[in-house]
């Protein structure tokens, strides 16, 4: 009885950070639980029945790994309380507590399990001062909207495509998370100022990237466009790319062309003619479509829906 339950207890104390949990069905209690080495950042998928969670000075003297920990909800919702922080959140929130700290944390009964990706870094990694950084604990950030957004879908993405990754190239995504963050925080303290210049640029971006991802249907997506919706000038988002080795204007039509051979190769959309996949995917017309993606793959849009139907009827000939 309640063995689930103590191995979760343990397996947090250990991989988390020492932590009193409590549960009112102990027989019944159900977690999962998955670790993902990021260079001096980890995550941790999470997925557990309700609980209550507590860090008290005592098991802070036990044992402190000094780091800050962000939690992103996916399922269930959870209440927080640390230092002057008090919050409730839901799928889509984020927040951040930090294990030098004493804090607490509630996932009721009445809303049923909670799933949550964590990321627990090292608290000098953070390019902000604590006493800036103490003002967010406990506090919700809305993960719809703002550098917190990109954050959040990024975290996602690792989730479902960093253990595949070299052990260099999870360093490096580490990283990349920790500048999210830091941008992100930044953000809600109107302290983008105080970040050194290289975070700021990996977080615009970021941001710039996801921008593109959701408006790349518009035809007139444009450097303009996209400096204005992030607030910034157009200088500024250009020299953001100059080191990626690729213009802003070229990171669209890449983009739109990986898009759009997607969709010539998909079985649904072949009933599309190529001018219609190109229009939803913001070409001004078939003809600058056709010689983009010659350009890109070294076939017209036609000949590489030809070569895909035939790879797929091969495919399902094959014993």
């Amino acid at each position: 009885m309640g063995e689930r339950f103590d191995w979760f207890e343990e397996l947090v104390s250990r991989e988390v950070t020492p932590t009193d949990l409590r549960t009112d069905t102990p027989a019944d209690f159900e977690a999962e639980a998955a670790v993902l080495p990021l260079g001096d950042v980890r995550m941790a998928a999470f997925a557990f029945s309700p609980l209550r969670s507590r860090r008290t000075p005592a098991l802070i003297r036990r044992g402190d790994p000094e780091q800050y920990q962000l939690g992103l909800i996916q399922a269930g919702t959870a209440a927080f309380t640390q230092h002057h922080g008090d919050c409730r959140v839901a799928p889509g929130d984020l927040v951040l507590w930090d294990t030098s700290r004493p804090y607490e944390a509630q996932i009721p009964a009445e809303t049923g399990p909670v799933r949550l990706l964590m990321l627990q870094l090292p608290r000098h990694m953070l390019p902000l001062r604590d006493r800036h950084t103490d003002r967010l604990l406990a506090g919700r950030l809305p993960g719809d909207h703002g550098t917190t957004a990109v954050l959040a879908a990024f975290l996602h993405s690792l989730e479902g495509h960093a253990a595949r990754c070299a052990p260099d190239e999870r360093d490096r995504l580490g990283t990349i998370a920790v500048d999210l963050l830091a941008a992100g925080l930044a953000q809600r303290l109107g302290a983008e100022d105080r970040l050194p210049a290289e975070v700021r640029t990996q977080a615009l971006l970021r941001r710039a990237h996801a921008f593109v991802d959701a408006h790349l249907g518009d035809p007139d997506l444009t450097p303009a466009a996209i400096a204005a919706a992030l607030a910034v000038s157009v200088r500024t988002l250009h020299e953001a790319f100059r080191g990626t080795g690729q213009t802003v204007a070229a990171r669209i039509r890449h983009r739109r062309l990986q898009r759009s051979r997607e969709d010539l190769a998909r079985t649904g959309s072949r009933a599309y003619p190529v001018a219609v996949v190109a229009a939803r995917w913001g070409f001004s017309g078939p003809a600058v479509f056709s010689r983009s993606f010659r350009e890109e793959y070294g076939m017209t849009p036609t000949e590489f829906r030809a070569l895909s139907v035939k790879e797929t009827r091969t495919r399902r000939t094959l014993p």
